[in-house]
């Protein structure tokens, strides 16, 4: 498996481990529908939360929020309209990005965006 792809996978999985510790409900990871995928879905006192997970080792080619860019959030709102399409119960939504550094200690810090927009 290429180098990215384990940081990326690594990254979901602390990710997935963060926001159980914090209260949430996982309900999907890596949700796929057409062009888009949401990497988790959750669910925290009612409001629906579409997450996106970045993971870096280093910050050599800046930080891991960065490529969170409009593009990347364009993809998730519009999976997201087709998960509501097809959940119709939630009322409240939420877009949030997750970055991860992965230093060399081995010791992930955490940065959590809430509420992104475009």
């Amino acid at each position: 498996m290429a180098s990215h792809l384990k940081t990326g996978n690594e990254g979901e999985t602390l990710a997935a481990a963060y926001f159980t510790e914090m209260g949430y409900q996982l309900l999907h990871r890596n949700w796929r529908c057409g062009k888009s995928e949401i990497d988790i879905i959750a669910s925290r006192l009612g409001t629906l939360h579409f997450i996106e997970v970045k993971t870096r080792t280093s910050f050599v080619f800046g930080y891991p929020e960065e490529k969170a860019d409009k593009k990347k959030l364009k993809n998730i709102i519009d999976g997201s309209v087709e998960f509501l399409q097809q959940n119709p119960q939630w009322k409240k939504v939420q877009f949030d990005v997750l970055a991860i550094n992965l230093d060399e200690t081995g010791s992930p810090k955490f940065f959590l965006i809430e509420d992104v927009y475009l």
